[in-house]
């Protein structure tokens, strides 16, 4: 669908052009992949505000040339006055059906917690960047100051959703400044948004001392400046619960990866605060298997690759949530020993239609509601690597449509809220100033320590199976990322959904309609409750680079028509 793109110096994927565009910017101003990454990110805040906003969230995982890699958690958290008190008692949203009511929205003011990737991004930028805010903050700027064309699926989501977002006078005003969504092709501006990243600018400018206190000034000017108090008084008046205090407090985090190994990489990923320490758990079950053997896509191996899929997210369900309020037993469901246990689940005959975590410590019981139909137009993702080697993998996520403007500050808030559970004593339950269990999940690979692979995915629950699919295309079957990106997918649903309601679908799996239907047919034999859907129907579109024998291998997903650009 798309052809191969390479290079022999840099290379920046994202979700369109005009993200692609700005870390192209920033690196040919002599900025590193750091640099980039963040410009595209903030790129991204202006012009995919249908996926995601600048009060959003991201992991993001950072790899310097010689140097081990390091995550950060751009991840709000849960504002003091979120209890689950609260949400026991409270009343239905104007949008909601009072009898299939989920305890937490999922929009609206209400399912907000802090805004935690600018503070994740301005600690990337100052521990590894090299450029200023103001330099990198440029091309977003120039976009949401000039206006840029309207795209296809902005433009849909904005006709979509004129009716809820009619609740929120500040999002009409923005979102609709002629009253009406603009048609795609048109000239799309966003003044107020184009003055708030002016004014950070302006901050680090205004500020004294060297480089780290400017890009100080900066974040306090969000976080303790005005436009937080912006945001506390639009809160309090609008009922929400996000206080000043909430955001002067907090800090976003730079802290070791989680990794694991596969067939001779390093496998790094984002920590339990994310799920992404499921891939690590899924590699380690398949490492037992000759999956080459078995063939691409066969039922042998679909079959094989579903089930430890969901063994691992079976233990996400069950024992993952903010680590800073709960300890996670991470060195048992990261160990090989643990996962030859699990391996021997693995029924090559039957599919499991059971949830099934690790039996250690206490079971505790997700109660699964039924679907709330609210929409997850989740998240983006950006990944560059940069000459010198440096890398940059991030996942930006929340704010998306339909999104609550802050007011005047053009800011829209998250609604990740909602992946916190109610469940007494559960890893992921509700608690203020706990960050909730996020689907992000970024993947940074190395073999013996050098840089090897790059890449994420939106996609919500799904965005792990589909990168652990494009992994095992190109390291078990010498795909070409632009390939491995491309080839049919399976998403299996057998998990507690990470938003709204919680939904737990035993044994679906949803197959692309390119999968022969004669293999759907032997799914089904197996027990697997399977749905043949579109072609491209997979919900996840990945962007990839792969470093091999000096030469950056990129590959952008056709499925959300994901852009990369390398030289």
């Amino acid at each position: 669908m798309f052809p191969p793109v390479r290079g022999i110096h840099e290379m920046v994927g994202a979700a369109n052009n005009f993200e692609v565009e700005a870390g192209f910017r920033i690196l040919t101003q002599g900025g590193n992949a750091v640099d980039a990454g963040v410009a595209s990110v903030l790129a991204a805040s202006v012009t995919e505000l249908s996926r995601f906003g600048l009060g959003g969230e991201m992991p993001l995982l950072i790899k310097m040339a010689g140097k081990p890699p390091v995550a950060i958690s751009g991840v709000g958290v849960a504002p003091a006055k979120a209890t689950v008190e609260f949400y026991s008692r409270r009343q239905p949203e104007p949008w909601e059906d009072a009898g299939h009511m989920p305890p937490i929205p999922g929009q609206g003011i209400l399912s907000a917690i802090t805004p935690g990737v600018f503070d994740g991004l301005i600690l990337a930028l100052e521990k590894y960047g090299t450029k200023s805010f103001a330099e990198v903050a440029a091309p977003a700027i120039e976009y949401a100051d000039q206006g840029f064309p309207m795209p296809e699926e902005f433009g849909g989501m904005l006709r979509s959703y004129q009716k809820v977002m009619s609740l929120w006078p500040a999002s009409t005003k923005f979102f609709y400044p002629d009253g009406t969504p603009t048609p795609r092709g048109e000239i799309f501006r966003e003044p107020t948004l184009a003055k708030t990243f002016r004014e950070l600018a302006a901050a680090e400018k205004k500020a004294r001392g060297n480089r780290n206190k400017k890009l100080e000034a900066v974040r306090d000017f969000f976080y303790k400046g005005p436009i937080a108090k912006q945001i506390a008084e639009y809160c309090d008046k609008n009922g929400g619960l996000i206080a000043y205090n909430d955001l002067a407090n907090f800090h976003a985090d730079a802290e070791e990866p989680k990794v694991g190994t596969y067939r001779g990489y390093e496998v790094y990923k984002p920590g339990f605060w994310t799920q992404g320490p499921v891939m690590i758990e899924a590699l380690n079950l398949l490492e037992g298997f000759d999956l080459k053997a078995m063939g691409h896509n066969s039922p042998q191996y679909l079959h094989t690759v579903v089930e430890a899929v969901k063994l691992a997210f079976a233990d996400r369900d069950q024992y993952y949530g903010d680590p800073k309020f709960s300890k996670i037993p991470e060195e048992i469901l990261l160990s090989k020993d643990y996962a030859a246990e699990r391996r021997k689940l693995i029924d090559p005959a039957h599919a499991s239609i059971e949830h099934r975590p690790g039996s250690f410590g206490s079971r505790i019981t997700l109660p699964s509601t039924t679907a709330s139909n609210v929409p997850v137009n989740d998240t983006t993702c950006v990944n560059v690597v940069d000459r010198q080697g440096n890398a940059f993998s991030a996942t930006p996520s929340g704010a998306w449509l339909p999104s609550v403007i802050m007011g005047e500050t053009g800011i829209p808030l998250t609604s990740r809220l909602q992946s916190f559970v109610m469940t007494p004593g559960h890893p992921n339950q509700l608690q203020a100033g706990k960050r909730p269990r996020v689907t992000l999940s970024p993947t940074l690979v190395t073999r013996g320590g050098k840089l090897e692979m790059i890449m994420s995915t939106p996609g919500g629950d799904n965005q792990d199976q589909a990168l652990l699919q494009v992994m095992l295309n190109i390291i078990e079957f010498g795909m070409s990322p632009q390939e491995a990106a491309e080839a049919p997918r399976f998403q299996t649903e057998h998990f507690y959904s990470s938003f709204a309601g919680h939904e737990f679908v035993p044994g679906r799996l949803n197959l692309e309609g390119r999968i022969p239907k004669s293999t759907a047919d032997a799914l089904e034999a197996l027990g697997h409750r399977v749905t043949l859907a579109g072609d491209w129907s997979n919900s996840s579109a990945p962007t990839v680079i792969w470093v091999h024998d000096g030469v950056l291998n990129g590959a952008a997903d056709p499925r959300r028509a994901r852009f990369i650009f390398g030289r």
